[in-house]
């Protein structure tokens, strides 16, 4: 596993606001700006790059249909930059992850909030409406990371 502490340095830089590249069916890149920040996986406590989708993105569709999903994010801050890449995990309503259940995904999606660098002044309310938008859980175990830095 590669070491994320350059790609970790960024994300404070603009709240974790990241660009996520993953494969179409075709191999043409698909790209969207997410929020990213780096946590313990839940069932491993590695270091992974977490990021959070709705439930109805094209993007949960392509890595599902992959053989082997990748992803690529890539934080930067000024003129510096880091990317992350490596295989990815689901964990949501429509991908179980393990023994992770509902209330231990909760968790996870607002550990990567946090992550990120986000504050909420009401848990229920998120979780509520994470609930609601199928909220499901990107983890990037880092196979490469490289930066400018």
């Amino acid at each position: 596993m590669a070491d994320l502490s350059p790609f970790a340095a960024l994300v404070s830089g603009d709240r974790g606001l990241a660009v996520v590249s993953v494969a179409r069916p075709d191999g043409t890149v698909a790209a969207s700006v997410v929020n990213a920040g780096v946590l313990a996986h839940p069932l491993t406590g590695s270091p992974v790059v977490g990021v959070v989708a709705r439930g109805d993105a094209r993007k949960l569709g392509y890595l599902r249909a992959a053989r082997q999903p990748r992803v690529t994010v890539v934080l930067r801050a000024g003129w510096q930059w880091a990317a992350a890449e490596g295989p990815a995990e689901l964990a949501g309503p429509d991908d179980q992850l393990g023994d992770l259940d509902a209330g231990r995904l909760r968790l996870l999606l607002r550990d990567i909030f946090s992550a990120a660098g986000g504050t909420h002044e009401d848990w229920d309310t998120y979780d509520r409406t994470m609930a609601a938008e199928r909220r499901t859980a990107i983890l990037v175990a880092p196979q490469r990371v490289y930066s400018n830095r």
